[in-house]
């Protein structure tokens, strides 16, 4: 009897191990979620807000962006229109050649119609929605007078926004030698345009704060143009068709897919939730399926993983340096604090990596280090800037970091001449009493 009361308590030790161990190897879900693994070639994610990036891989790789291409082409467009060189209602007809590509099958066209107005809107509809190449050229020419001289302005715009690989050889993103004679003066006749996720997600960080109207067409699962319907390539957008609904991912308004045999699947894809816009890249995914499982991958883990948090409110002061030293006021310190919250987009749990440090404007001291009154209530005396203890990543925008203004709390008024003369009256004695030691000293030394 003893035997087997042994053998069974054993029999329970044995399996308690087992599910312990079982339970300290498994993953726990904060950590499973922390990381990202992703079957695209490259990729980034990008707070749209601040452009700080929250997650990349093979980020600067060159790679072709295919229809992505088309995220420069709308923005110089949409430029135009602010200008006031084009507008909405501003007409144009078809070129042969911008003909020849929209009745393409293979080229996403949706078969433009020569010799008939087409405004502004509508090609823009189809360009941004349905990815048409052919009313891409279109707008390129109108802009420009052809499509040669619009590349010039996609490079030259590429330069401006300070995107770090780039090379624009058509408007469209199709390979120049699809477009056979019709490949842009002054480039390539086998040229490809070029990007990297790092400068999509730039381009794309531009769009969409420059021009917010972008998302009122991007996020259209579609359309009508000429007659017939237009499909968004973006699965993600609610398009109430269940082929669809498993891809569907609340908050997605934009912003553009890509293909070809060369370039692979891409995606640009931009979401908000409650006031957090993120930007997501991949390139070079080897399905449409992938391209769009990849991004719902980046967006889950951007928003599950970071948040805003107001880690310094307004009137923070730091530790031991709450004060600046004042002369010639009728006070001798005057409190300094930050003028306003210090928000922060951080990843969860790491809170005790930020830190402030105080840079002191030295215009506004004596060469003592010291403030002369009058000082006003408010007055901006230096900045506050945060310092994240961690792996940083940087910004997209190409930021250093974040600092807020450090004011007085309160006015230190100037003292009065009465004052101000026996204080000067005391510094001299001071002076002099310590100048008759110091000889003193001298003499028995």
């Amino acid at each position: 009897m003893k035997h087997k009361y042994i053998g069974k308590i054993s029999i329970m030790t044995m399996i308690f191990a087992l599910f312990v161990s079982f339970i300290a190897a498994s993953p726990k879900p904060a950590d499973a979620a922390s990381t990202v693994n992703l079957k695209a070639k490259s990729a980034i994610l990008v707070d749209a807000d601040s452009g700080k990036i929250l997650y990349e891989k093979n980020a600067d790789q060159a790679l072709p962006p295919a229809s992505m291409t088309k995220m420069m082409t709308e923005y110089i467009v949409l430029e135009a229109i602010k200008k006031g060189d084009i507008s909405w209602d501003t007409t144009t007809q078809i070129s042969d050649y911008a003909y020849s590509i929209s009745g393409n099958a293979t080229f996403s066209g949706v078969g433009l119609t020569q010799d008939k107005n087409y405004t502004v809107k509508e090609l823009y509809k189809a360009m941004a929605i349905n990815s048409d190449n052919g009313t891409t050229i279109a707008l390129a020419e109108l802009v420009a007078g052809s499509e040669g001289n619009f590349v010039k302005m996609m490079n030259k715009k590429a330069k401006e926004m300070k995107l770090p690989d780039y090379k624009f050889v058509n408007s469209s993103g199709l390979d120049n030698e699809s477009l056979g004679k019709n490949y842009p003066k002054g480039t390539d006749p086998d040229g490809v345009d070029m990007l990297s996720a790092r400068s999509a997600a730039l381009l794309a960080y531009h769009l969409v704060n420059d021009f917010p109207e972008a998302l009122e067409y991007s996020s259209m699962p579609k359309a009508k143009f000429d007659k017939q319907t237009i499909t968004n390539w973006n699965w993600m957008l609610p398009h109430h068709t269940v082929n669809f609904d498993q891809y569907y991912y609340e908050g997605v308004d934009g912003l553009k897919t890509g293909h070809t045999d060369l370039a692979g699947y891409c995606f640009t894809a931009t979401a908000e939730r409650d006031g957090h816009r993120l930007i997501s890249v991949v390139m070079k995914t080897n399905s449409e399926d992938t391209r769009f499982k990849e991004t719902a991958k980046l967006l889950d883990y951007g928003y599950s993983q970071f948040g805003q948090k107001n880690l310094f409110p307004t009137g923070y002061q730091l530790k031991g340096k709450k004060t600046l030293p004042v002369v010639k006021g009728k006070e001798d310190t005057v409190d300094i604090a930050t003028n306003n919250d210090f928000k922060v987009l951080l990843k969860k749990g790491e809170e005790k990596k930020y830190k402030i440090t105080y840079h002191i404007d030295k215009s506004k001291l004596n060469e003592d280090g010291q403030l002369v009154a009058p000082v006003k209530k408010g007055e901006k005396l230096g900045t506050a800037e945060i310092v994240y203890k961690g792996k940083d990543l940087g910004y997209i925008n190409g930021k250093t970091g974040s600092q807020i203004d450090l004011v007085a709390t309160k006015s230190v008024d100037k003292s009065n001449w009465f004052m101000l003369a026996l204080g000067a009256l005391g510094d001299f004695f001071t002076n002099l009493f310590s100048s008759a030691v110091d000889m003193v000293k001298g003499w028995f030394s």
